[in-house]
Protein backbone atom coordinates (compact mmCIF):
# COMPACT_ATOMS: atom_id res chain seq x y z
CA UNK A 1 0.00 0.00 0.00
CA UNK A 2 1.34 3.40 -0.86
CA UNK A 3 1.14 6.05 1.81
CA UNK A 4 0.47 10.05 1.35
CA UNK A 5 2.83 11.91 3.20
CA UNK A 6 1.70 13.54 6.38
CA UNK A 7 1.18 16.99 5.04
CA UNK A 8 -0.73 15.52 1.92
CA UNK A 9 -3.25 13.88 4.54
CA UNK A 10 -3.35 16.60 6.84
CA UNK A 11 -4.33 18.94 3.82
CA UNK A 12 -7.10 16.88 2.53
CA UNK A 13 -8.69 16.22 6.40
CA UNK A 14 -8.97 20.09 6.29
CA UNK A 15 -12.08 19.35 3.74
CA UNK A 16 -13.66 16.60 5.53
CA UNK A 17 -15.40 18.76 8.64
CA UNK A 18 -18.23 15.76 9.56
CA UNK A 19 -17.69 14.69 12.75
CA UNK A 20 -18.50 11.31 11.75
CA UNK A 21 -16.06 11.12 8.54
CA UNK A 22 -13.27 12.59 11.09
CA UNK A 23 -13.63 9.71 13.41
CA UNK A 24 -13.73 7.26 10.52
CA UNK A 25 -10.04 8.67 9.50
CA UNK A 26 -8.93 8.14 12.55
CA UNK A 27 -9.28 4.56 13.07
CA UNK A 28 -7.22 4.15 9.37
CA UNK A 29 -3.97 3.73 11.13
CA UNK A 30 -1.94 4.56 13.75
CA UNK A 31 -0.67 7.68 11.77
CA UNK A 32 -3.75 8.79 10.52
CA UNK A 33 -4.70 8.99 14.25
CA UNK A 34 -2.32 11.43 15.18
CA UNK A 35 -2.74 13.72 11.96
CA UNK A 36 -6.08 14.03 12.52
CA UNK A 37 -6.24 14.91 16.73
CA UNK A 38 -3.65 16.89 15.63
CA UNK A 39 -5.22 19.05 13.06
CA UNK A 40 -8.95 18.76 14.25
CA UNK A 41 -10.72 22.12 15.19
CA UNK A 42 -14.15 21.40 15.37
CA UNK A 43 -15.02 18.79 18.25
CA UNK A 44 -18.59 17.32 19.62
CA UNK A 45 -18.53 15.51 22.64
CA UNK A 46 -22.23 13.95 22.34
CA UNK A 47 -22.49 13.31 26.32
CA UNK A 48 -20.91 15.93 29.24
CA UNK A 49 -19.88 12.70 31.10
CA UNK A 50 -18.45 10.32 28.96
CA UNK A 51 -15.27 11.91 28.71
CA UNK A 52 -13.39 14.21 31.50
CA UNK A 53 -12.64 17.84 30.01
CA UNK A 54 -9.05 17.78 30.06
CA UNK A 55 -8.73 14.12 28.07
CA UNK A 56 -10.58 16.24 25.20
CA UNK A 57 -7.80 19.16 25.04
CA UNK A 58 -4.76 16.93 25.16
CA UNK A 59 -6.15 14.60 22.11
CA UNK A 60 -7.15 18.00 20.36
CA UNK A 61 -4.73 20.38 20.75
CA UNK A 62 -5.51 22.66 18.13
CA UNK A 63 -9.69 22.55 18.57
CA UNK A 64 -11.07 26.25 18.16
CA UNK A 65 -14.91 25.24 17.77
CA UNK A 66 -16.09 22.46 20.65
CA UNK A 67 -19.81 21.61 20.86
CA UNK A 68 -21.03 19.30 24.36
CA UNK A 69 -24.45 17.72 24.74
CA UNK A 70 -25.97 17.38 28.38
CA UNK A 71 -28.84 16.21 29.73
CA UNK A 72 -30.54 13.09 27.63
CA UNK A 73 -32.77 13.31 24.97
CA UNK A 74 -35.96 12.72 26.95
CA UNK A 75 -34.83 15.88 29.41
CA UNK A 76 -37.14 17.77 26.11
CA UNK A 77 -40.64 15.80 27.71
CA UNK A 78 -39.69 16.23 31.29
CA UNK A 79 -38.50 13.11 32.51
CA UNK A 80 -35.24 14.51 33.58
CA UNK A 81 -35.84 15.27 37.42
CA UNK A 82 -34.18 19.20 38.25
CA UNK A 83 -31.35 19.58 39.65
CA UNK A 84 -30.00 16.06 38.01
CA UNK A 85 -26.80 17.82 36.89
CA UNK A 86 -25.05 18.65 33.13
CA UNK A 87 -22.92 21.42 34.39
CA UNK A 88 -21.38 23.38 31.96
CA UNK A 89 -18.47 25.06 34.18
CA UNK A 90 -16.27 22.10 34.58
CA UNK A 91 -15.93 22.17 30.24
CA UNK A 92 -15.86 26.10 30.67
CA UNK A 93 -13.12 25.75 33.13
CA UNK A 94 -11.06 23.21 31.40
CA UNK A 95 -11.40 25.22 27.90
CA UNK A 96 -10.01 28.64 30.06
CA UNK A 97 -6.80 26.59 30.98
CA UNK A 98 -6.18 24.59 28.23
CA UNK A 99 -7.71 25.93 25.29
CA UNK A 100 -7.11 30.25 25.16
CA UNK A 101 -7.55 30.58 21.19
CA UNK A 102 -11.32 28.73 21.68
CA UNK A 103 -13.67 30.73 19.15
CA UNK A 104 -16.69 28.58 19.28
CA UNK A 105 -18.93 27.17 22.30
CA UNK A 106 -22.26 25.31 21.66
CA UNK A 107 -23.75 23.77 24.45
CA UNK A 108 -26.95 21.91 24.38
CA UNK A 109 -29.26 20.99 27.23
CA UNK A 110 -26.92 22.11 29.99
CA UNK A 111 -27.22 24.39 33.28
CA UNK A 112 -24.83 27.23 32.12
CA UNK A 113 -24.59 29.91 35.09
CA UNK A 114 -24.17 33.71 34.91
CA UNK A 115 -20.55 32.88 36.38
CA UNK A 116 -19.84 30.63 33.21
CA UNK A 117 -20.52 33.29 30.99
CA UNK A 118 -18.49 35.35 32.82
CA UNK A 119 -15.47 33.20 32.12
CA UNK A 120 -16.10 32.64 28.80
CA UNK A 121 -16.45 36.49 28.27
CA UNK A 122 -12.94 36.68 29.97
CA UNK A 123 -10.94 33.76 28.95
CA UNK A 124 -10.97 33.84 25.45
CA UNK A 125 -9.42 36.60 23.05
CA UNK A 126 -10.71 35.87 19.87
CA UNK A 127 -14.20 34.36 21.07
CA UNK A 128 -16.37 34.80 17.73
CA UNK A 129 -19.53 32.28 18.57
CA UNK A 130 -22.04 31.40 21.54
CA UNK A 131 -24.69 29.06 20.96
CA UNK A 132 -26.85 27.91 24.30
CA UNK A 133 -29.62 25.20 23.01
CA UNK A 134 -32.28 24.50 25.37
CA UNK A 135 -30.11 25.12 28.36
CA UNK A 136 -30.67 26.93 31.90
CA UNK A 137 -29.44 28.81 34.71
CA UNK A 138 -28.59 31.89 33.51
CA UNK A 139 -30.19 35.85 32.78
CA UNK A 140 -29.83 38.85 30.89
CA UNK A 141 -26.70 39.76 33.43
CA UNK A 142 -24.41 37.24 31.99
CA UNK A 143 -25.61 38.07 28.52
CA UNK A 144 -24.34 41.71 29.61
CA UNK A 145 -21.18 40.36 30.01
CA UNK A 146 -20.49 38.71 26.50
CA UNK A 147 -21.23 41.17 25.19
CA UNK A 148 -19.29 43.34 26.88
CA UNK A 149 -16.40 41.52 26.68
CA UNK A 150 -16.66 39.43 23.27
CA UNK A 151 -15.54 42.44 21.17
CA UNK A 152 -15.53 40.29 18.06
CA UNK A 153 -18.83 38.02 18.27
CA UNK A 154 -20.42 37.03 15.42
CA UNK A 155 -22.96 35.38 17.03
CA UNK A 156 -24.93 35.03 20.12
CA UNK A 157 -27.94 32.16 19.59
CA UNK A 158 -30.45 31.09 22.65
CA UNK A 159 -32.43 28.49 21.53
CA UNK A 160 -35.17 27.82 23.23
CA UNK A 161 -33.53 28.34 26.61
CA UNK A 162 -34.39 29.52 29.78
CA UNK A 163 -33.36 33.08 30.76
CA UNK A 164 -33.87 35.08 33.86
CA UNK A 165 -35.19 38.87 33.31
CA UNK A 166 -32.61 41.41 35.10
CA UNK A 167 -32.99 43.67 32.89
CA UNK A 168 -32.43 44.64 29.23
CA UNK A 169 -28.84 46.23 29.39
CA UNK A 170 -27.01 43.51 27.27
CA UNK A 171 -28.51 45.14 24.03
CA UNK A 172 -26.62 48.54 24.75
CA UNK A 173 -23.05 46.65 25.57
CA UNK A 174 -22.14 45.27 22.11
CA UNK A 175 -18.96 46.86 20.38
CA UNK A 176 -19.02 50.62 19.17
CA UNK A 177 -18.96 51.89 16.91
CA UNK A 178 -19.74 49.11 14.75
CA UNK A 179 -19.95 45.23 15.94
CA UNK A 180 -19.06 41.76 13.69
CA UNK A 181 -22.90 40.25 14.44
CA UNK A 182 -24.14 38.31 11.93
CA UNK A 183 -26.65 36.08 13.60
CA UNK A 184 -28.34 37.15 16.75
CA UNK A 185 -31.34 35.13 17.90
CA UNK A 186 -32.87 36.09 21.60
CA UNK A 187 -36.57 34.85 20.19
CA UNK A 188 -36.54 33.14 23.72
CA UNK A 189 -36.13 35.53 25.85
CA UNK A 190 -38.89 36.61 28.02
CA UNK A 191 -38.41 39.44 29.35
CA UNK A 192 -38.96 43.50 28.03
CA UNK A 193 -36.40 44.05 25.46
CA UNK A 194 -35.01 48.19 25.30
CA UNK A 195 -36.36 48.88 21.43
CA UNK A 196 -33.71 51.98 21.02
CA UNK A 197 -30.67 50.02 22.33
CA UNK A 198 -31.87 47.24 19.29
CA UNK A 199 -32.42 49.44 16.67
CA UNK A 200 -29.25 51.15 17.85
CA UNK A 201 -27.39 47.95 17.21
CA UNK A 202 -28.87 46.46 14.46
CA UNK A 203 -27.78 49.52 12.42
CA UNK A 204 -24.06 49.37 14.14
CA UNK A 205 -24.42 45.42 12.51
CA UNK A 206 -23.87 45.57 8.93
CA UNK A 207 -23.20 42.00 8.17
CA UNK A 208 -26.25 40.75 10.12
CA UNK A 209 -27.47 38.14 8.28
CA UNK A 210 -29.97 36.47 11.22
CA UNK A 211 -32.07 38.30 13.57
CA UNK A 212 -34.80 36.71 15.55
CA UNK A 213 -36.77 38.79 18.13
CA UNK A 214 -38.46 38.04 20.94
CA UNK A 215 -42.62 38.28 21.14
CA UNK A 216 -41.57 41.67 23.14
CA UNK A 217 -40.27 43.77 19.93
CA UNK A 218 -43.17 45.74 19.11
CA UNK A 219 -44.43 45.57 15.28
CA UNK A 220 -43.19 49.59 14.60
CA UNK A 221 -39.87 48.56 15.79
CA UNK A 222 -39.35 45.28 13.01
CA UNK A 223 -40.66 47.98 10.02
CA UNK A 224 -37.74 50.27 10.86
CA UNK A 225 -35.13 47.24 11.68
CA UNK A 226 -35.62 45.74 8.17
CA UNK A 227 -34.94 49.21 6.67
CA UNK A 228 -31.64 48.79 8.47
CA UNK A 229 -30.63 44.95 7.60
CA UNK A 230 -30.29 44.71 3.44
CA UNK A 231 -28.01 41.84 4.03
CA UNK A 232 -30.76 39.77 6.29
CA UNK A 233 -31.44 36.25 5.11
CA UNK A 234 -32.90 34.89 8.70
CA UNK A 235 -35.59 37.08 10.22
CA UNK A 236 -37.74 35.98 12.91
CA UNK A 237 -40.57 38.33 14.28
CA UNK A 238 -41.55 40.43 17.09
CA UNK A 239 -45.27 41.35 18.07
CA UNK A 240 -47.68 41.87 15.74
CA UNK A 241 -50.03 43.91 18.39
CA UNK A 242 -47.85 46.06 20.23
CA UNK A 243 -46.92 48.95 18.42
CA UNK A 244 -49.02 48.28 15.33
CA UNK A 245 -50.59 50.87 14.01
CA UNK A 246 -51.30 51.47 9.76
CA UNK A 247 -48.15 53.34 9.20
CA UNK A 248 -46.00 50.77 10.59
CA UNK A 249 -47.88 47.80 8.48
CA UNK A 250 -47.64 49.64 5.34
CA UNK A 251 -43.86 50.40 6.62
CA UNK A 252 -43.08 46.98 7.35
CA UNK A 253 -43.92 45.26 4.38
CA UNK A 254 -42.66 47.71 2.37
CA UNK A 255 -39.28 46.91 3.81
CA UNK A 256 -39.75 43.07 3.36
CA UNK A 257 -40.18 43.35 -0.38
CA UNK A 258 -37.02 45.13 -0.30
CA UNK A 259 -35.38 42.19 1.47
CA UNK A 260 -33.99 40.17 -1.65
CA UNK A 261 -31.98 37.91 0.37
CA UNK A 262 -34.60 36.28 2.72
CA UNK A 263 -34.56 33.13 2.85
CA UNK A 264 -35.89 31.78 6.38
CA UNK A 265 -38.94 33.31 8.19
CA UNK A 266 -40.56 32.86 11.59
CA UNK A 267 -42.16 33.80 14.54
CA UNK A 268 -45.59 35.82 13.94
CA UNK A 269 -46.21 35.10 17.63
CA UNK A 270 -49.32 36.57 17.84
CA UNK A 271 -50.38 37.43 14.34
CA UNK A 272 -53.98 37.05 13.19
CA UNK A 273 -54.20 35.70 9.96
CA UNK A 274 -54.86 39.01 7.82
CA UNK A 275 -52.04 40.71 8.68
CA UNK A 276 -49.60 37.22 7.19
CA UNK A 277 -50.87 38.43 3.44
CA UNK A 278 -48.11 41.37 3.72
CA UNK A 279 -45.49 38.70 3.58
CA UNK A 280 -46.70 37.19 0.04
CA UNK A 281 -44.24 39.36 -1.67
CA UNK A 282 -41.02 37.47 -0.07
CA UNK A 283 -42.45 34.07 0.05
CA UNK A 284 -41.22 32.91 -3.97
CA UNK A 285 -37.94 32.92 -1.99
CA UNK A 286 -38.12 31.16 0.82
CA UNK A 287 -36.63 27.63 1.61
CA UNK A 288 -37.12 27.88 5.19
CA UNK A 289 -40.77 28.97 6.65
CA UNK A 290 -41.39 27.93 10.29
CA UNK A 291 -45.10 28.96 11.90
CA UNK A 292 -45.29 26.26 14.44
CA UNK A 293 -45.60 29.56 17.16
CA UNK A 294 -48.46 31.02 15.06
CA UNK A 295 -51.64 29.80 17.46
CA UNK A 296 -53.93 32.71 15.35
CA UNK A 297 -53.18 31.46 11.87
CA UNK A 298 -55.89 29.06 10.89
CA UNK A 299 -55.66 26.42 7.78
CA UNK A 300 -57.51 29.47 5.01
CA UNK A 301 -54.75 31.71 5.64
CA UNK A 302 -51.86 29.00 6.00
CA UNK A 303 -53.01 27.87 3.00
CA UNK A 304 -52.72 31.25 0.86
CA UNK A 305 -49.39 31.22 1.88
CA UNK A 306 -47.99 27.88 1.08
CA UNK A 307 -49.44 28.29 -1.92
CA UNK A 308 -46.98 31.39 -2.86
CA UNK A 309 -43.72 29.11 -1.33
CA UNK A 310 -42.82 27.37 -4.01
CA UNK A 311 -39.15 26.63 -2.96
CA UNK A 312 -39.55 25.42 0.40
CA UNK A 313 -37.04 22.72 1.76
CA UNK A 314 -38.02 23.18 5.63
CA UNK A 315 -41.30 23.64 6.90
CA UNK A 316 -43.10 23.78 10.49
CA UNK A 317 -46.62 24.03 11.14
CA UNK A 318 -49.33 24.02 13.41
CA UNK A 319 -51.85 21.28 12.85
CA UNK A 320 -54.30 24.10 12.20
CA UNK A 321 -52.90 23.76 8.48
CA UNK A 322 -55.14 20.23 8.50
CA UNK A 323 -55.31 17.38 5.93
CA UNK A 324 -56.63 20.20 2.90
CA UNK A 325 -54.43 22.31 3.51
CA UNK A 326 -50.98 19.67 3.32
CA UNK A 327 -52.21 18.47 0.42
CA UNK A 328 -51.68 21.80 -1.22
CA UNK A 329 -47.95 21.90 0.86
CA UNK A 330 -47.88 18.65 -1.05
CA UNK A 331 -48.76 20.00 -4.48
CA UNK A 332 -46.79 23.60 -4.09
CA UNK A 333 -43.90 22.55 -2.08
CA UNK A 334 -41.94 19.80 -4.50
CA UNK A 335 -38.48 20.57 -3.13
CA UNK A 336 -39.81 19.99 0.33
CA UNK A 337 -37.02 18.44 2.39
CA UNK A 338 -38.24 18.53 6.22
CA UNK A 339 -41.43 18.70 7.45
CA UNK A 340 -43.44 19.41 11.26
CA UNK A 341 -46.62 19.52 12.00
CA UNK A 342 -47.20 20.14 16.04
CA UNK A 343 -50.64 19.60 17.85
CA UNK A 344 -52.01 23.17 18.52
CA UNK A 345 -55.36 22.57 19.51
CA UNK A 346 -55.51 21.20 23.15
CA UNK A 347 -58.79 18.94 22.99
CA UNK A 348 -57.07 16.93 19.87
CA UNK A 349 -55.28 17.44 16.81
CA UNK A 350 -56.75 18.22 13.71
CA UNK A 351 -54.87 16.25 10.93
CA UNK A 352 -54.69 12.06 10.33
CA UNK A 353 -53.12 9.78 7.86
CA UNK A 354 -54.29 11.65 4.71
CA UNK A 355 -52.07 14.82 4.94
CA UNK A 356 -49.02 12.58 5.52
CA UNK A 357 -50.15 10.88 2.64
CA UNK A 358 -50.50 13.70 0.54
CA UNK A 359 -47.04 15.05 1.28
CA UNK A 360 -45.24 11.76 0.85
CA UNK A 361 -47.18 11.77 -2.61
CA UNK A 362 -46.33 15.15 -3.98
CA UNK A 363 -43.15 16.11 -1.87
CA UNK A 364 -40.51 13.13 -3.19
CA UNK A 365 -37.31 14.64 -2.11
CA UNK A 366 -38.34 14.97 1.47
CA UNK A 367 -35.78 13.27 4.06
CA UNK A 368 -37.20 14.50 7.78
CA UNK A 369 -40.45 14.47 8.86
CA UNK A 370 -41.79 15.17 12.86
CA UNK A 371 -46.04 14.31 12.56
CA UNK A 372 -48.04 14.76 15.74
CA UNK A 373 -51.74 13.15 14.59
CA UNK A 374 -54.81 11.56 16.04
CA UNK A 375 -54.91 8.83 13.81
CA UNK A 376 -53.25 6.30 11.53
CA UNK A 377 -53.18 3.29 9.15
CA UNK A 378 -50.63 0.45 8.05
CA UNK A 379 -51.83 1.20 4.58
CA UNK A 380 -50.46 4.92 5.03
CA UNK A 381 -47.21 4.26 6.41
CA UNK A 382 -46.48 1.74 3.53
CA UNK A 383 -47.71 3.81 0.69
CA UNK A 384 -45.18 6.83 2.75
CA UNK A 385 -42.34 3.99 2.91
CA UNK A 386 -43.15 3.46 -0.88
CA UNK A 387 -42.86 6.99 -2.24
CA UNK A 388 -40.54 8.52 0.06
CA UNK A 389 -37.62 5.79 0.36
CA UNK A 390 -34.84 8.59 1.16
CA UNK A 391 -36.18 9.42 4.31
CA UNK A 392 -33.52 9.27 6.89
CA UNK A 393 -35.60 10.62 10.15
CA UNK A 394 -39.47 9.53 10.66
CA UNK A 395 -40.81 10.52 14.14
CA UNK A 396 -45.06 9.72 14.24
CA UNK A 397 -46.26 10.64 17.37
CA UNK A 398 -50.12 9.39 17.69
CA UNK A 399 -51.91 11.47 20.19
CA UNK A 400 -54.31 8.91 21.63
CA UNK A 401 -51.93 6.31 23.08
CA UNK A 402 -51.76 2.23 21.81
CA UNK A 403 -54.02 3.54 19.06
CA UNK A 404 -54.14 0.89 16.39
CA UNK A 405 -54.49 0.92 12.46
CA UNK A 406 -57.99 3.08 12.37
CA UNK A 407 -59.34 1.29 9.31
CA UNK A 408 -58.56 -2.36 10.77
CA UNK A 409 -58.05 -2.37 13.73
CA UNK A 410 -54.39 -3.91 13.47
CA UNK A 411 -51.04 -3.37 15.19
CA UNK A 412 -49.23 -0.72 12.66
CA UNK A 413 -46.79 -3.33 12.79
CA UNK A 414 -46.66 -3.56 9.19
CA UNK A 415 -46.76 0.24 8.55
CA UNK A 416 -43.47 0.73 10.56
CA UNK A 417 -41.88 -2.72 9.12
CA UNK A 418 -42.31 -0.95 5.71
CA UNK A 419 -40.88 2.29 6.82
CA UNK A 420 -37.63 0.59 7.85
CA UNK A 421 -37.50 -2.09 5.00
CA UNK A 422 -38.11 0.79 2.19
CA UNK A 423 -36.17 3.78 3.69
CA UNK A 424 -32.62 2.23 3.74
CA UNK A 425 -30.65 4.81 4.75
CA UNK A 426 -33.28 5.49 7.99
CA UNK A 427 -31.13 7.05 10.95
CA UNK A 428 -33.51 7.88 13.63
CA UNK A 429 -36.89 6.74 14.24
CA UNK A 430 -39.11 7.44 16.68
CA UNK A 431 -42.54 5.13 16.96
CA UNK A 432 -46.28 5.45 18.71
CA UNK A 433 -49.62 3.44 18.38
CA UNK A 434 -50.47 0.08 18.60
CA UNK A 435 -46.84 -2.28 18.54
CA UNK A 436 -46.26 -6.02 19.22
CA UNK A 437 -42.87 -7.62 19.31
CA UNK A 438 -43.35 -8.00 15.21
CA UNK A 439 -42.35 -4.68 14.82
CA UNK A 440 -39.45 -4.82 16.64
CA UNK A 441 -38.10 -8.12 14.70
CA UNK A 442 -38.41 -5.98 11.59
CA UNK A 443 -36.14 -3.11 12.71
CA UNK A 444 -33.84 -5.78 13.68
CA UNK A 445 -33.73 -7.18 10.64
CA UNK A 446 -33.91 -3.95 8.05
CA UNK A 447 -32.75 -1.26 10.07
CA UNK A 448 -29.17 -1.52 9.14
CA UNK A 449 -28.18 2.49 9.07
CA UNK A 450 -30.48 3.45 12.47
CA UNK A 451 -28.73 5.40 15.15
CA UNK A 452 -31.33 6.80 16.94
CA UNK A 453 -34.84 4.29 17.97
CA UNK A 454 -37.41 6.08 20.44
CA UNK A 455 -40.25 4.00 22.03
CA UNK A 456 -43.02 4.99 23.87
CA UNK A 457 -46.08 2.84 24.96
CA UNK A 458 -45.53 0.05 22.75
CA UNK A 459 -43.80 -3.43 22.50
CA UNK A 460 -45.16 -6.98 24.19
CA UNK A 461 -42.89 -8.98 25.18
CA UNK A 462 -39.02 -8.70 26.43
CA UNK A 463 -38.54 -10.32 22.76
CA UNK A 464 -38.57 -7.33 21.02
CA UNK A 465 -36.10 -5.03 22.26
CA UNK A 466 -33.94 -7.79 22.26
CA UNK A 467 -34.47 -7.95 18.52
CA UNK A 468 -33.53 -4.86 18.27
CA UNK A 469 -30.27 -4.65 20.35
CA UNK A 470 -29.54 -7.87 18.08
CA UNK A 471 -30.35 -6.55 14.70
CA UNK A 472 -29.39 -2.95 14.84
CA UNK A 473 -25.36 -3.19 14.74
CA UNK A 474 -25.28 0.79 14.23
CA UNK A 475 -27.53 1.78 17.12
CA UNK A 476 -26.14 4.43 19.23
CA UNK A 477 -29.21 5.66 21.56
CA UNK A 478 -32.06 3.56 22.51
CA UNK A 479 -34.97 5.91 24.43
CA UNK A 480 -37.96 3.78 25.83
CA UNK A 481 -40.83 4.74 28.03
CA UNK A 482 -43.87 3.35 29.33
CA UNK A 483 -43.20 -0.15 27.94
CA UNK A 484 -43.30 -3.54 29.45
CA UNK A 485 -39.59 -4.52 28.58
CA UNK A 486 -37.70 -6.11 31.34
CA UNK A 487 -34.60 -7.26 33.28
CA UNK A 488 -34.21 -10.38 30.19
CA UNK A 489 -34.07 -7.95 27.58
CA UNK A 490 -32.74 -5.02 29.64
CA UNK A 491 -29.67 -7.93 30.04
CA UNK A 492 -29.71 -8.77 26.45
CA UNK A 493 -27.84 -5.92 25.73
CA UNK A 494 -24.28 -6.65 27.86
CA UNK A 495 -22.33 -6.80 24.64
CA UNK A 496 -23.90 -3.82 23.12
CA UNK A 497 -23.76 -1.23 25.49
CA UNK A 498 -19.86 -0.49 24.99
CA UNK A 499 -20.43 0.50 21.13
CA UNK A 500 -23.69 2.37 21.74
CA UNK A 501 -23.74 5.70 22.94
CA UNK A 502 -26.72 5.65 25.82
CA UNK A 503 -29.69 3.90 26.90
CA UNK A 504 -32.98 5.39 28.77
CA UNK A 505 -35.75 3.24 29.92
CA UNK A 506 -38.25 4.66 32.25
CA UNK A 507 -41.69 3.21 33.78
CA UNK A 508 -40.70 0.23 32.07
CA UNK A 509 -40.52 -3.28 34.34
CA UNK A 510 -36.69 -3.09 34.96
CA UNK A 511 -35.46 -4.19 39.04
CA UNK A 512 -32.68 -3.08 40.87
CA UNK A 513 -31.19 -6.36 40.82
CA UNK A 514 -30.74 -6.73 36.74
CA UNK A 515 -29.28 -2.76 37.34
CA UNK A 516 -26.67 -4.28 39.47
CA UNK A 517 -25.91 -7.44 37.48
CA UNK A 518 -25.55 -4.96 34.58
CA UNK A 519 -23.56 -2.40 35.75
CA UNK A 520 -20.90 -5.05 37.24
CA UNK A 521 -20.61 -6.66 33.60
CA UNK A 522 -19.83 -3.75 31.65
CA UNK A 523 -17.62 -1.46 33.79
CA UNK A 524 -17.23 0.96 31.04
CA UNK A 525 -20.45 2.26 31.29
CA UNK A 526 -22.47 4.60 33.73
CA UNK A 527 -25.29 2.60 35.36
CA UNK A 528 -27.78 5.51 36.91
CA UNK A 529 -30.61 4.53 38.98
CA UNK A 530 -33.14 7.72 39.30
CA UNK A 531 -35.66 7.45 41.88
CA UNK A 532 -37.72 11.10 42.30
CA UNK A 533 -39.87 9.54 44.84
CA UNK A 534 -36.58 10.42 47.44
CA UNK A 535 -37.03 6.07 48.83
CA UNK A 536 -34.10 4.44 50.18
CA UNK A 537 -33.50 2.17 46.71
CA UNK A 538 -31.16 0.09 49.91
CA UNK A 539 -32.68 -2.35 51.96
CA UNK A 540 -31.41 -4.90 54.95
CA UNK A 541 -32.83 -7.99 53.12
CA UNK A 542 -31.20 -7.81 49.73
CA UNK A 543 -33.46 -9.77 47.96
CA UNK A 544 -36.09 -7.43 48.60
CA UNK A 545 -33.88 -4.22 47.14
CA UNK A 546 -32.87 -6.49 44.14
CA UNK A 547 -36.53 -6.93 43.57
CA UNK A 548 -37.40 -3.45 43.44
CA UNK A 549 -39.09 -1.70 40.17
CA UNK A 550 -36.48 1.12 38.70
CA UNK A 551 -38.75 4.19 37.49
CA UNK A 552 -35.62 5.46 35.36
CA UNK A 553 -32.13 4.36 34.40
CA UNK A 554 -29.92 6.22 32.28
CA UNK A 555 -26.92 4.35 30.89
CA UNK A 556 -24.11 5.55 28.82
CA UNK A 557 -20.75 4.71 27.69
CA UNK A 558 -17.68 6.83 29.66
CA UNK A 559 -14.09 7.02 29.98
CA UNK A 560 -14.20 9.01 32.82
CA UNK A 561 -15.70 6.74 35.57
CA UNK A 562 -18.50 7.64 37.85
CA UNK A 563 -19.18 11.24 37.94
CA UNK A 564 -18.74 13.60 41.18
CA UNK A 565 -21.82 15.70 40.85
CA UNK A 566 -24.26 12.95 41.58
CA UNK A 567 -27.39 14.48 43.26
CA UNK A 568 -29.28 12.49 45.59
CA UNK A 569 -32.17 11.03 43.57
CA UNK A 570 -29.79 9.10 41.44
CA UNK A 571 -27.47 5.84 42.36
CA UNK A 572 -24.51 5.00 40.43
CA UNK A 573 -24.11 1.47 40.31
Amino acid sequence: MAYFPEEVVEHILGYVTSHRDRNAASLVCRAWYHIERRSRRLVLVSNCYAVRPERVHVRFPSMRSLSVKGKPHFADFDLVPAGWGARADPWVDSCALSCPGLEELRLKRMVVTDECLKRIAGSFTNFKSLVLVSCEGFSTAGLTTIATNCRFLKELDLQESVVEHRGHQWLHCFPKPSTSLESLNFACLAGEVNAHALERLVARSPNLKRLRLNRAVPFDVLSRILGRTPKLEDLGTGSFVRGNNPAAYVSLFAALGKCSSLKSLSGFWDAPGLFLRGIFSVCKNLTCLNLSYAPLVQSADLINIIRRCTNLHVLWLLDHIGDEGLKVVAFSCPHLQELRVFPGNPTGTTVTEEGLVAISSGCRKLQSVLYFCNRMTNAALITIAKNCPQLTSFRLCILELSSADAVTGLPLDEGFGAIVQSCKGLRRLSMSGLLTDCVFLYIGMYAEKLEMLSVAFAGGTDDGMVYVLNGCKNLKKLEIRDSPFGDTALLAGVDRYEAMRSLWMSSCNITLGACKTLAASVPSVNVEVINEAGVSMGEADEDASNAKKVEKLYLYRTTAGPRGDVPGFVWIL
